[in-house]
């Protein structure tokens, strides 16, 4: 049997299917949530888009510019014939082409999108290659198979062995950060994304005329993943992965010991002035320092100018919600000759990143409730979470960083540092 007959005999067995892979429409909105406020004509280049499932509902959701690209030409015309039936023929553009040699300009694309075809490249070189595509302040949105348990069993290892190499959500999301992105969210997809795409895979395969050259193989394959998900599903799974570069105008770190006098002057001048500091913030952050119940090493951050001056700080501390560990942003500190340019955002999502690869699950804030929802803070209240004292609900705000486990609920204390 030849090398093409497999491949054609694949081919034909996925001809037909909704996706090429796990997933949903309502998955692909939740990504869609997480990458923030678009522009009102996104640009938006959907790789390995297959019959064009994400693509479509990106262009009619967001009013997208969606180039769909895949190698697939029968892919291609499936989507193009679905766009034109559902009138987005003119918003819906099809290239055939190597999601591994694009042609694009740098900074072509809002939001680079990859729903169960980040696999082909392999996670790292994507994060590495498909970033010059994204303008200013764009997104990437990955979906990827990863453990879901620290010692999958000896069926699975041995499957994934052979055909891809599988982190955990967290090692994913460290090896983006270490890639140069900040993490905007993860999203562990549900049992019913698999059977999104398999049930309708089984059924081809009960279908498929074996007697053609190479689709006996082709069923085979199909009929062993399969099979291994139902009996071995709860070691691996998929998930969402929505990032964004770092702004690199800011050089965001961990605090040093030698950093405190400094941190100190940026937090008392961005709470007061220059000319009048408040010390009541600086204090704060002093005796949270000398609190060991309160204090998480490694979640002290700043950003630094230019210059190698101190230009933001920001904090996250132990806390607790109903008895369980939760943490607390506060205080985020700009200095006032910096405030205004993006130090802050840089400085709020370095440490946001470092909890969650921390394995913090949850972190509260109150504060603006026009700025902190742009790092994906809702209102405290949809967890039914809320503060020991009175402050409006709008303003107490949290962010799930792990949605593997419920978020705890119940009252919010602070470190006794708050005198709250």
């Amino acid at each position: 049997m030849s090398d093409n007959a497999l491949y054609d005999s694949f081919f034909a067995l996925h001809h037909g299917l909704p996706r090429q892979g796990p997933g949903s429409d309502t998955t692909t909105r939740r990504l869609l949530a997480l990458a923030g406020r678009l522009p009102e004509r996104p640009r938006v280049l959907d790789l390995g888009c297959g019959p064009g499932r994400s693509a479509l509902l990106l262009a009619a959701e967001t009013g997208a510019e969606v180039t769909a690209v895949d190698t697939h030409e029968p892919f291609l015309a499936e989507l193009r014939e679905s766009a034109a039936a559902r009138g987005l023929d003119g918003s819906v553009h099809t290239l055939r082409a190597d999601m591994g040699a694009l042609p694009f300009p740098d900074g072509s694309f809002d939001l680079v999108w990859a729903e169960s075809s980040v696999f082909v490249l392999g996670f790292d070189r994507a994060l590495a290659e498909w970033r010059r595509l994204l303008a200013p302040g764009g997104t990437l949105v990955l979906t990827e198979c990863v453990w879901t348990t620290g010692e999958p069993g000896p069926a699975a290892r041995a499957f994934w062995e052979e055909h891809y190499t599988l982190r955990t959500i967290a090692g994913n999301a460290a090896a983006a950060v270490g890639a140069g992105y900040h993490v905007l969210g993860t999203v562990p997809q549900p049992e019913s994304d698999w059977d999104e795409y398999y049930v309708p895979l089984a059924a081809h395969a009960e279908a498929a005329d074996t007697t053609v050259p190479g689709m006996a193989e082709a069923v085979a394959g199909a009929r062993t993943e399969i099979a291994l998900r139902r009996e071995h599903g709860t070691d691996y799974g998929y998930a969402g992965f929505v990032l964004r570069p770092a702004d690199p105008r800011w050089r965001v770190r961990e605090e040093s010991p030698e950093d405190a006098p400094a941190v100190r002057r940026v937090v008392s001048t961005a709470f007061g002035s220059v000319a009048e500091p408040s010390e009541t913030e600086a204090d704060l952050v002093d005796n949270l320092r000398l609190d060991a119940d309160a204090w998480l090493p490694g979640l002290s951050y700043v950003a630094e100018a230019p210059d190698g001056t101190i230009a933001a700080h920001a904090l996250i501390t132990r806390c607790r919600v109903g008895g369980a560990p939760a943490a607390a942003l506060a205080p985020v500190s700009v200095a006032p000759e910096h405030q205004r340019t993006g130090a802050g955002q840089a400085v709020v999502r370095a440490v946001l990143d470092a909890a969650r690869l921390r394995g913090e699950p949850l972190v509260l804030v109150l504060g603006h409730p026009e700025y902190y929802p742009r790092f994906g803070f809702v209102r405290a209240s949809e967890y039914a979470i809320k503060p020991g004292f009175e402050v409006p609900d709008e303003a107490m705000m949290a962010l799930v960083l792990d949605g593997s486990a419920p978020a705890p609920s119940g009252t919010l204390v602070y470190p006794a540092a708050f005198g709250v």
